[in-house]
């Protein structure tokens, strides 16, 4: 901040008035905001009791209770059109830090070999924060689904390297994933809470800005609930496709995690000066236990679930609540994963231009101004790019664009293209592919140049990702 002499100016009382005024509105411009990021494994977009849409009741869970998280719709923005960067939690978590698709970042699935990425780049959202204002803390707690330590991306704290099997998973057993098991603290919720809570509680005290990313284990697989919250859902009737008795009570367990970071800002007087945001990796898995096979999923309206680019893998809750946001409206416009890292910069400060090297763009205004319905990005369009065939899900290698309410999908066996106008077919039902061939020709133009400019990871027959470095594959758009 600008220093002032302390002694009386010659212009007398009137004058020091002015200059004390001065000097209030400097310090009040300086005051850097706060960030905190809850980032929930596995949660679909009506997993909440937040209806994202207010059109349709559908957007929202007739069977689990979340009132904290609708606390924090109710003096926020929900965007109801909001994308997680990948159907696969990895890539998608990768994305949030580096503000690109994973095409551009060749991180398309959960395993592969990621020595081809430059982890120390100086693009990410702690390193971002910090150039804004030196003061800035971050830190990371919960899981984190990235190669290299936390702290390479610039994070002050954090639990360290962490994937599904520090939250409880055990990928050896099918039929427990999917079972009730109890425990007081179910997927760490509440630990892994506890710590986020005693980094802003430093903070408060210190009078340092912060950036906190808050990775719940949770919606994950195993199935953990405390016993109480077990018995409460055995008593509440089921809805017609959310109907699993332990995967709501893990729910509302941690929104009860959620609710002590809110209920913790606020007492600490926080609240005014922090943006915080709730959302979910991908879409929730659409039956339990997963099969490939299925009339209706826990995802529905939207079609299929993780693993799949489908509406029902990629479209996630989303809210932020924080200063200047209206309370309690929605914003249709389409937002994605790697818009975080420029619209977290910008709110912070940042003013200096990314280039194209940033596939996201800043909706800093979307969130200040109802109206504003632009976000500009280096790159039109957003890119879902699942270069590989999963045996649960879809089975086919499949690519997807979304503009102006049309979304194309592009299956990479045989060429196969569908075309949905998701302002009319949330569902994605009625294939427009033979009614509408300039869109159809105009978004594949996109989609395919997209994937080529990046030199994206290119589908072949066999070709898993998993067992070899991607340059040792070396099948590229």
């Amino acid at each position: 901040m600008k220093k002032f002499c302390s002694y009386i100016p010659p212009f007398g009382l009137f004058g020091l008035l002015v200059l004390s005024c001065k000097i209030a509105t400097v310090q009040q411009k300086e005051k850097a905001p706060n960030f905190i990021v809850i980032l929930v494994d596995d949660q679909g977009w009506n997993g909440t009791s937040v209806q994202m849409s207010d059109e349709l009741s559908q957007s929202k869970s007739d069977y689990h209770q979340t009132p904290n998280i609708l606390t924090l719709a109710n003096r926020g923005m929900r965007f109801s059109s909001a994308y997680a960067s990948a159907p696969v939690c990895s890539p998608s978590r990768y994305s949030i830090q580096f503000g690109q698709t994973p095409a551009r970042l060749r991180m398309i699935r959960v395993g592969m070999n990621t020595n081809h990425i430059n982890h120390q780049r100086p693009t990410t959202i702690p390193k971002l924060l910090k150039k804004v204002n030196p003061a800035y803390i971050t830190a990371h707690y919960g899981k984190w689904g990235i190669d290299v330590d936390p702290s390479i991306l610039g994070y002050d704290d954090s639990d360290g390297v962490t994937g599904n099997k520090e939250g409880g998973f055990n990928h050896k057993s099918n039929k427990k994933q999917w079972k009730n098991n109890i425990d007081e603290d179910p997927k760490k919720i509440f630990s892994t809470t506890q710590r986020a809570i005693n980094f802003i509680e430093e903070q408060a005290t210190s009078k340092r800005p912060f950036f906190l990313q808050l990775s719940h284990y949770a919606v994950h697989s195993d199935i953990m609930m405390r016993k109480e919250t077990l018995e409460k859902y055995k008593d509440i009737k089921k809805g017609k496709y959310q109907n699993h008795t332990g995967f709501a009570a893990m729910t509302e367990d941690l929104d009860t995690g959620v609710g002590m970071v809110l209920k913790r800002v606020k007492a600490l007087g926080l609240e005014d000066n922090t943006y915080i945001i709730y959302t979910s990796d991908n879409g929730a898995v659409p039956v339990m236990p997963p099969r490939a096979q299925y009339k209706h999923g826990t995802n529905t309206p939207l079609s299929r679930g993780k693993w799949d680019a489908m509406e029902g893998g990629i479209r996630v809750p989303f809210v932020i609540a924080g200063p200047k946001i209206k309370a309690g409206i929605e914003s249709k416009v389409p937002i994605t994963f790697s818009d975080l890292l420029p619209t977290i910069a910008d709110l912070a400060g940042y003013t200096k231009p990314f280039g194209d090297e940033i596939d996201g763009g800043s909706f800093k205004e979307i969130l200040y101004n109802r109206s504003s319905r632009t976000i500009n990005r280096a790159t039109e369009g957003l890119i879902f790019h699942v270069p590989y065939a999963n045996g649960i899900a879809l089975k086919r290698a499949h690519s997807a664009i979304i503009l102006d309410d049309f979304k194309l999908i592009k299956f990479h066996d045989n060429n196969q293209l569908m075309l949905f106008n998701l302002s009319k077919d949330l569902e994605e039902k009625n294939n427009l592919a033979f009614t509408h061939p300039d869109k159809l020709n105009a978004l594949e133009k996109g989609l395919d140049a997209y994937l080529t400019k990046v030199k994206a990871p290119k589908w072949e027959p066999g070709i898993t990702w998993k067992n070899k470095p991607i340059e040792k594959i070396n099948s590229f758009h």
